[in-house]
Parts: C-alpha cells; structure tokens; sequence
C-alpha cells in the first residue's frame, strides 16, 4: 500500500523494446536443442514444417488474445491482473505464488545452469562435472559444481542491471537479442545458400505408427520451443502508449520468431535426413557440422550461450514485475512493494527474485520442478484465455483499446490449445501434473494468512473472491 508520493515506475517501453523482449524470452536452447522432438515424432517433412506454420499461428492466437487484457490493464504484473480481475484476487495470487515458487524462479535457475554449461565449452571452470566443493547435509551431500557458480554470476549480474534501471536492463536486453537474431539469420541464411548435404524428399509416406498421436507430440516440441511469448505483458505498466506497443510488439516479435524457425528447420532438413535429427541432442550444432564442418560447430555453441544467456536476461526483466502489484495489493511480503526511489525500479522484487533462484539454482530441483509446472502453466493459460469472454460479458462498457482479432474463434483456438496440452501432460505425466497441482495448493493457506495480514493493515483486498 503505498502513499501518494511514493515513486513510480517508468513508461520507458516503446514497440522495439517489446518486439525485442518477445524475441529475446522466446529464442532460447530449444530452436538448437529441442527443435529435435518433431522431427522424432513427425518424420514426414511437408507435414512437419505444417506444424512449426501451425504452432506460429497456435502462438499468434494466445499474443492477440492477452494483448486485448494486456490494454484492458495496462499494469506491472500481466496475468496476475487478468486473472484477478476476470475472476478474483485468490487466482491471480495462484499465478503469482506459482510463478514465484517455481514457474518463472525456475526457469531463471535452469537459464541460468544452462548457460553456465554452454560457457563451460570454452572455460571448463564452469563445466557442471567440475564440482568445486561438497557440502554436507546430514545423511546425504550437495555438490557444488562450476555450472552453479557460473549460475549465480549470471543471475547476481543481470539482476544488478535491472535493479539499476529500466534503460539499463532494456538496453542489455536489445544488444543480447540483436546478437541472437543476427545468428539465427546466419544459420538460415548461409545454410539456405550452401550445397544440401541430403535430398529430403517432401512426399515421404506417413508415420507407420498413430498419425494423431505422432501429430500430437510433435506439436508438443514445437509449442515448446515458442514458449515464453507472454512475458512482455508482465512490463505493461512501463510501457509508454501500451494500447499501441504491447500489441504492436508482441506481434512483431512472435511474427519473426516464426518465420526464423521456419527458415532454420529449412536448413536441418537440408543437413540431416529427419531421423537423424530426431536422434540428435544437439541439432543445431549437427546440423553446421554437417554442412559447413566441424570447425563451425563451435560458432554454433557460442550461439547457444548468446541465445539462453539472453532468454535469461529476458526473464529477469519481466518476472520480477509479476510481485510487485501482489505485495501492493498486501498479497505477497510487504517489502516487495516498495519501488526504488532513485532508480524508479521494482528492486526488492529483483533481489527477492535473484535470492530464489539461486536457491533453486544450488539446490538442483529445478529441472524436475520444471516438469511439475507444465501443467500449471497451460492450465492458466486457458484460464486467462477464457477472461476474454467473462471480462467481455461483465465489464461490456470498459475501454478496450485493442480487441482480440478474430473474436470469438481466435481465443477459443488458443484455449483449446492450451487445453489440450493439459490434458496430455495429465496422460503423459500424471505424477507430475499432480505434483504441479500441490504447488499450487500450498498456495492456498499462505494466501489466507496474507489476506488476513492485509485486511489488519487496511489493504484494500475485496471481501470475496468472484466465481
């Protein structure tokens, strides 16, 4: 709760920011990594360039989908607000503490890890299988590895980037993306240019085994590697003119996102025949040594610690926006309300933010939690998408400066979606999803506790949640 003098964050986003942050938190290790899972599950190449085309316009639907809410409440915090104001404060305290606990403080550890490892290729120091200490923890050890090390440098450094300033943090942002998108056009480009290594055929016959199903994991891997094309609307509230750069943004950045992934599985086709590279655990890396020697699979590796350091960048500067409306609202610590006076940032959100992630980083649960929030993260992405309709049918009259293009068969397209990626990790990995389901349960009794917190300092919380 905070007084009418206390400072402000600062509209400092204009359209190339936004386009840069979706690019950047999009483009991670899982375009030279992940991009594999397709290939495994859909050998078939017209039909799996379809789907990397299906999953672009899959992701398209959910930006103009959240960009509608996201100019509704032009806000710090994106889907803590949609979901707050679509159904009550207890949901987007959910999306909040989940994001905390696990989603995004996670993924920030895992980034991190991640990119230590790539480094660790040229400075073995922070290899992981370099363990530089051993602590002992009762019955058992922790392991103290070079990545982790590697880790909390990353983590502790672009922290203390955004802490001093929105400029400060954009402008890294801006130069790690461009770096990553000049990369991305080399491997398209000189891969397009140069002599295939293989003849892939378009009109090769179907999977032998269940189409639907093949079609279905596949889709996984791609959706997988488009993730993350939301995070910009946690910024809204330092956006100047958000009714205009947060759609504007979010589109470009995702339209050229597609259109990079499409050109770049062009050139693994051209590299790899499609069993090949569904076999490989480094595909982009594969697929340069194939066509342009070995010598250019280190260019490839160097790629990869600028694309995953950069995701990285990207997820410090707009997570730690999701906790400071939770705290002004008197729903999450008191001090992670406060905006820094100078520095016109959300500082103790950063700190909080780089303290856990570190944690989680050290602990070495952050890729098995990662597994746990699958389903928690789709499973709000469809209650977000169904706010369209119920802010739409209660709130007729509120100023919507961008509408949802498409209305109504877009947003159901991505609710369905999304909706539908639950239901396959409920089959997939059902102790997961219910593991995904008791972290967001333990939310529960600390949202009470804070409500009642809240209501004695004068918060003001409403009574009672909307159905």
């Amino acid at each position: 709760m905070q007084s009418p003098q206390a400072p402000t964050l600062v509209r400092g986003l204009g359209t190339w920011d936004v386009s840069l942050i979706t690019f950047g938190i999009i483009v991670g290790s899982a375009i030279y990594i992940a991009a594999s899972i397709p290939p495994r599950e859909m050998p078939q190449p017209a039909l799996l360039i379809g789907l990397w085309c299906v999953g672009g316009l899959l992701t398209l639907a959910g930006v103009v989908t959240y960009a509608e809410l996201g100019t509704m409440f032009p806000k710090a915090g994106g889907q803590y607000h949609y979901l707050k104001e679509a159904y009550g404060p207890l949901y987007g305290f959910l999306f909040g503490w989940t994001s905390f606990l696990v989603m995004q403080c996670g993924s920030i550890a895992y980034l991190a890890v991640a990119s230590a490892e790539c480094l660790g290729a040229f400075l073995p120091f922070f290899r992981s299988s370099h363990v530089i200490a051993s602590v002992p923890l009762g019955l058992t050890s922790l392991q103290v590895s070079g990545s982790q090390i590697g880790a909390a440098i990353a983590i502790i450094l672009l922290s203390a980037v955004n802490y001093v300033g929105l400029r400060e943090g954009s402008l890294v942002q801006n130069a790690i993306t461009i770096v990553k998108i000049a990369s991305l056009l080399a491997l398209a480009g000189f891969g397009l240019a140069v002599a295939p290594a293989v003849q892939t055929p378009w009109h090769a016959p179907l999977p032998e085994h269940d189409l639907v199903r093949a079609i279905s994991l596949a889709m996984i891997g791609v959706l997988w590697c488009y993730d993350g094309w939301y995070s910009a609307t946690f910024c809204a509230g330092e956006m100047r003119d958000p009714s205009r750069n947060l759609p504007r943004g979010m589109l470009l950045g995702t339209l050229f996102v597609a259109v990079l992934y499409i050109l770049v599985n062009l050139v693994y086709m051209r590299a790899m025949p499609l069993h090949d590279l569904g076999q490989s655990g480094g595909i982009g890396a594969a697929a340069a040594t194939t066509l342009f020697g070995s010598k250019f699979a280190v260019l490839v590796t160097l790629a990869v610690f600028v694309s995953v350091f950069g995701c990285l960048s990207a997820n410090v500067l707009t997570a730690a926006r999701i906790y400071l409306p939770m705290a002004q609202d008197g729903l999450f610590f008191r001090a992670l309300a406060k905006i820094h006076p100078v520095h016109r940032t959300p500082s103790n959100c950063i700190v909080a933010q780089a303290a856990w992630s570190i944690v989680l980083a050290f602990s070495g649960t952050y890729e098995q939690l990662g597994t746990y929030v699958i389903f928690a993260t789709f499973t709000f992405h469809v209650a977000t998408g169904a706010a369209v309709f119920v802010l739409r049918r209660r709130r007729p009259d509120q100023p919507r400066p961008y509408r949802v293009w498409g209305y109504p068969w877009t947003p159901i397209a991505f609710i369905l979606m999304a909706f539908a990626f639950v239901c396959n990790t409920l089959s997939v990995r059902p102790i997961e999803s219910l593991w995904g389901l008791l972290l967001m349960a333990l939310g529960l009794p600390a949202y009470l506790w804070w409500r009642r917190s809240a209501h004695s300092l004068g918060y003001a919380v409403p009574p009672t949640d909307k159905s």
